[in-house]
């Protein structure tokens, strides 16, 4: 099969190559997924679980991306709960190969069905972005209605997440970003936008919650914007600075089949818009992966036309 491999942490994305692998196979509770589209995050090249195994031994050449939408195409021995056959989407795995190739395996328990009226590229851009959000706001953060949220990135592809779901259930939103995101941010949602390169960051007063997708200095100075019993929710690592009197916590997102069918059925009724910038195939993916202009959107890779 074609897949994405990387060999040399020290080069990144440069240093990804197009190759020939052999086809997985799956292990028990595994099933084999025939892939159709694949989501990658650039972060994952900082990731240890890219290069090495649980127990620390080297992987490499390993391959990146762990969200994928496809179909089943073969069930590892003890497999229950989805067939040969059956359209789904969702992570792999942070120490196994992953999603930029043909075919991969994962764990069952890892993957929901996916609704055969939802492509198979929404389906790729959905699993780390909107569970990012979901776990972020609902079991970390522990939003409420009437809440405020400050949302980083809100144009991203977590951030327009974050924003949506946090507006379907009662929030008050304020996004930030570049200058040129202010438009983005306000059609996912967001009630108010600060430019963080004009605007004064300090000027938004006091919220319920920050969601923080940047880190160094604007989450450093986001600390003192919550509120007494607010809560301060990272995806870039344990903050440097700690609210006196409110909650912290830094999370790695998990799968979860119930929340990825209550994040696509949102798509599939409309209330909830991924966030996609470049499509490209498998034979492009190494340039996609390596753009020269900016882009706020989820690169998505199809494997298959």
């Amino acid at each position: 099969m074609k897949a994405i491999v990387v060999t040399d942490e020290a080069a990144g994305t440069a240093g990804m190559t197009l190759v020939e692998r052999p086809e997985p196979e799956p292990a028990i509770n595994d099933v084999v997924v025939q892939v159709h589209a694949s989501g990658f995050v650039p972060t994952e090249m900082a990731w240890p679980s890219t290069w090495t195994d649980r127990l620390g031994r080297d992987r490499t050449p390993s391959i990146p991306g762990h969200e994928l939408a496809g179909v089943v195409s073969a069930l590892g021995y003890g497999t229950t709960g989805l067939s040969v056959g059956q359209r789904v989407f969702g992570l792999t795995d942070w120490t196994r190969d992953g999603t930029l190739a043909e075919y991969v395996a994962v764990e069952a328990r890892n993957l929901a069905p996916l609704p055969g009226d939802v492509d198979f590229t929404v389906g790729a851009s959905l699993p780390i972005s909107g569970l990012t959000a979901w776990q972020g706001l609902f079991e970390h953060g522990r939003l409420r209605a009437g809440q405020s949220v400050l949302v980083h990135g809100a144009a991203g592809a977590v951030g327009s997440m974050v924003t949506q779901l946090a507006r379907e259930f009662g929030a008050y939103v304020i996004g930030t970003g570049r200058a040129a995101d202010r438009q983005k941010a306000f059609e996912f949602g967001a009630q108010e936008f600060v430019d963080l390169e004009n605007d004064v960051l300090e000027d938004v007063g006091g919220t319920d919650l920050v969601f923080d997708v940047i880190g160094g200095d604007i989450g450093k100075r986001s600390v003192g914007l919550i509120r007494a019993g607010g809560s301060l929710v990272s995806v870039v690592g344990p903050p440097e600075v700690r609210p006196a009197d409110a909650l912290t916590i830094d999370f790695v997102v998990t799968s979860d089949r119930g929340q990825l069918s209550e994040i696509v059925q949102r798509v599939r009724d409309g209330r909830l818009r991924t966030n996609i910038g470049n499509v490209a195939g498998l034979d492009d993916a190494v340039a996609a992966l390596n753009p020269t202009e900016r882009s706020t959107g989820k690169t998505i890779i199809r494997a298959r036309s």
